[in-house]
């Protein structure tokens, strides 16, 4: 029998005092008895049609957000975009690429086939999340729409001044907030009159029914203590003040009120990136976490890897956390080698935890560890995994857990976890090979438990839960 350890669920993060005279929320301070209870899925590369064809399977499946990809307008090459990755019928990262900020693309769809979708997800009570992506444009600038063009006063107001030149250092704020991310140009988000149409389309989606928004780059954009576009004339970095509700602009504002609202920015973790002044603003990424994940269920074991911490210095409640992203399947492959059954072993333990927003990254439709994007169409279903029974079972956990708090108890040889939620219930891992002996403490009362997935038996006695998992295995028992 292995020698069995407890790992306790106490986070100690550092406090910042809610700031009342700007309005900025302590994001920083960790409540321990708070609860996250939401999850999100993102249906990546779906288009709207197949998004609402498919609601109630998500509903049923106890998600409770969709995370759409950019429905903005967006380069579209002579051959469409009709594949995910290919040279000549178009790719992923087309719609990342915007060309103007109008409602519909020929990735996604239509203004009228998103309010379609839109009222599907109102009918199922699934709130609706849009990728916005307002720091670049399109790598061909001469793609840009006159129209958007003439919105910010004119080509040579659009971008920062040294805004065509690509990032070199990434850990360079002046780089980083300036200059162009990936070699897209950057976007001189501080010209009110960019705000000012941006937020336009921000409030059309909200005014459609859309109801969050995950911002790309989001560390590339600004705050108060980054530098300053001088030579354009920016006084102040002031997009997050405008784009959260807190200021105006040339009339325009936020359309509801900002904490109706769920948001978060991806802010990419690296050195000096300043995550206290983003928290002020939005939840943020928790990539950090997302890693050292990964590398436990590549080598099938927790053992020697912290996943108590997360990570970050905002507080857990309000990080948006996954397995893995679009970018880390898509981009180098980070985590297109884990096989589905590792990813679901990961989610299930991500998700039974106590915080956090888990984001469900839908892979393609037949995508293989050889065969990554599967077949390869822009705008399908991804694949079963997301109404996978152990996924189901873990989002209603999940929401029936709501108050309370977690202890996470693992095997010496790392491989097996329980997440223990006060004495309602218990998710367990075995993220091994093989079968497993489950032995762990819990607080569950003592008596016999039947897994809500496969109806299998595990007992507690005198304060141990006790079974067999079997290999790459997640089981859920509650009272």
């Amino acid at each position: 029998m292995n020698k069995i350890f407890s790992i306790l669920a106490c986070l100690s993060m550092a406090a910042c005092a809610s700031n009342t005279t700007t309005g900025l929320v302590d994001r920083m301070t960790h409540n321990p008895e708070a609860t996250n209870t939401e999850t999100i899925l993102h249906v990546w590369s779906w288009n709207f049609p197949t998004i609402a064809e498919n609601m109630q399977k998500i509903s049923d499946a106890g998600f409770t957000m969709i995370q759409t990809s950019p429905v903005n307008a967006c380069f579209s090459p002579d051959g469409g975009n009709v594949k995910i990755l290919d040279e000549k019928e178009g790719n992923w990262y087309h719609y990342y690429q915007p060309v103007d900020w109008t409602v519909g693309n020929n990735i996604v769809g239509t203004e009228e086939e998103m309010r379609a979708m839109l009222d599907s997800a109102k009918k199922y009570d699934i709130r609706v999340l849009v990728d916005v992506l307002p720091n670049h444009t399109a790598f061909d600038i001469d793609l840009v729409t006159d129209e958007f063009y003439a919105a910010v006063g004119g080509r040579d107001k659009m971008f920062h001044t040294s805004g065509l030149k690509g990032i070199e250092d990434y850990n360079d704020r002046t780089q980083c907030t300036l200059q162009g991310v990936g070699g897209l140009p950057d976007v001189n988000t501080e010209n009110p009159l960019f705000q000012k149409y941006y937020m336009e389309f921000v409030n059309k989606l909200l005014d459609m029914g859309v109801r969050g928004f995950r911002y790309d780059t989001a560390k590339h954009i600004g705050v108060h203590s980054d530098p300053l576009d001088t030579e354009a004339g920016v006084k102040e970095n002031d997009f997050w003040d405008v784009a959260t509700g807190r200021k105006s602009v040339l009339g325009v504002s936020l359309a509801l009120p900002y904490d109706s609202l769920f948001v978060y920015g991806e802010v990419l973790q690296d050195r000096n990136v300043p995550e206290n002044e983003y928290a002020g603003y939005f939840g943020q990424t928790a990539s950090s976490y997302g890693h050292v994940l990964r590398e436990v269920l590549a080598q099938r074991s927790a053992k020697d890897h912290d996943l108590l911490s997360w990570y970050h210095s905002a507080a857990p409640e309000y990080l948006t956390t996954w397995v893995e992203s679009h970018d880390t399947y898509c981009n180098a492959n980070e985590s297109a080698g884990l096989t589905d059954a590792q990813i679901r072993t990961g989610w299930v333990f991500l998700t039974a935890r106590q915080n956090g927003t888990p984001l469900f990254y839908s892979r393609p439709m037949n995508s293989t560890r050889d065969n990554y994007f599967g077949d390869n169409i822009l705008g399908a279903r991804g694949n079963d995994e997301f109404f996978h029974p152990e996924v189901v079972a873990v989002n209603k956990f999940r929401q029936e857990m709501e108050g309370a708090v977690e202890d996470i108890r693992i095997s010496e040889d790392g491989e097996v976890i329980v997440v223990n939620r006060g004495d309602k219930g218990a998710a367990i891992v075995n993220f091994a090979l093989e079968n497993n002996v489950v032995e762990l403490a819990t607080s569950l009362p003592d008596g016999n438990y039947t897994d809500r997935t496969y109806g299998k038996e595990f007992v507690v006695e005198n304060g141990i839960l006790k079974g067999t998992a079997s290999p790459e295995t997640t089981y859920i028992v509650a009272r």
